[in-house]
C-alpha cells in the first residue's frame, strides 16, 4: 500500500536520502528536523520498535485510569524520552499547558539547542487528542 494513502492528516517532512533526492536535493533546517523528529518519536509507544524497546512514550490507554496523576506520568515520559533520543536538546523541560478542548491534554516542551548555528532554547506545544494522537507545533 502506498504510504502516502494512509491517514488523512498533514504528513511531516520526510528526512531521507529518497526524500531529498525527489524534492531535488532540498534538506530542511534544523528546528524543522527536530520538530519532525518528535512528532514521530512522541507518536511512537513504548514497545513498538523492536531495535529499541524503550524508544516512544507510554501508551496513554495505560494510565488514563489514574487521570488526573496521568498527567504527571505523560510529562515525565515525554521529557524522559526526549532527553535520551533527540540529542540536539538539553535542559528538556515539559509542562501542562491548558488546552480549549477538554478531550485534549496539552503540553509545552522547552530546551536549549545543544549546537549549530541556531543556538538558543526551542519550545514546541504538544497536543494529545482523545484518540492518543500527539501533534507537535512550533511557536
Amino acid at each position: 500500500m502506498n504510504s502516502t494513502s494512509q491517514g488523512s492528516g498533514p504528513r511531516a517532512p520526510r528526512r531521507g536520502l529518497l526524500a531529498r533526492l525527489s524534492t531535488g536535493g532540498q534538506r530542511i533546517g534544523e528546528l524543522e528536523s527536530i520538530v519532525t523528529h518528535l512528532q514521530e518519536l512522541l507518536n511512537t509507544r513504548a514497545g513498538e520498535s523492536l531495535s529499541a524497546s524503550d524508544f516512544g512514550i507510554v501508551d496513554f490507554a495505560d494510565v488514563v485510569h489514574n487521570f488526573p496523576e496521568a498527567t504527571q506520568v505523560l510529562q515525565q515520559s515525554i521529557r524522559a524520552t526526549i532527553l535520551k533520543y533527540e540529542p540536539r536538546l538539553r535542559n528538556v523541560s515539559v509542562h501542562p499547558v491548558p488546552s480549549g478542548d477538554t478531550l485534549m491534554i496539552a503540553f509545552e516542551v522547552s530546551a536549549r539547542l545543544a549546537s549549530g548555528a541556531q543556538r538558543g532554547v526551542f519550545r514546541v506545544r504538544t497536543e494529545m487528542t482523545a484518540t492518543g494522537k500527539i501533534q507537535v507545533s512550533g511557536r
